[in-house]
């Protein structure tokens, strides 16, 4: 079935299956590897997108369920206001190990900033929860959001 996705700003169309999974149209259909496969069950938040401004995990959204909605994902979380701050305290805070989690942890950050710029850390907590990183980058990742924050 064809699909016509408005993804980093820009309508594409692609066919396939009605429970095709946002992720695997993401990666093999349109070529955007940043949307990383973690778990497939959505409880490692390496497949975060974001769906009309929410995260979401891409493993777990069939493409017949987004409708007009409007995807954000790793290659064009930079255009936005929050996005551009997440990624260069990410960089400043040296927060990347080996990377894999980390497109997930970045979206995850990105949404929090654009709902709340100043979140405490409980509010950061709680954004985070649900993003596994097997390098245990927590504490340089929970670092890099208190500078984005610091960073208007």
């Amino acid at each position: 079935m064809r699909y016509t996705l408005n993804v980093n700003g820009q309508d594409c169309s692609v066919d396939v299956d009605a429970d095709t999974p946002l992720l695997w149209v993401l990666r093999n259909s349109l070529n955007l590897k940043g949307t990383r496969y973690g778990c497939g069950k959505g409880e490692c938040g390496a497949c975060t997108v974001h769906i009309d401004g929410v995260p979401k995990q891409a493993c777990q959204t069939p493409i017949s369920a987004l409708g007009t909605s409007k995807i954000v994902t790793l290659e064009g979380i930079g255009d936005t206001a929050a996005g551009k701050r997440v990624l260069a305290a990410w960089m400043k805070a040296r927060a990347t190990q080996c990377g894999y989690c980390q497109g997930g942890l970045i979206m995850a950050a990105a949404a929090l900033l654009a709902e709340n710029p100043k979140p405490n850390d409980d509010e950061i907590g709680n954004a985070m929860e649900g993003h596994l990183c097997r390098c245990g980058t927590y504490a340089r990742v929970r670092h890099a959001i208190e500078l984005a924050t610091d960073e208007k």
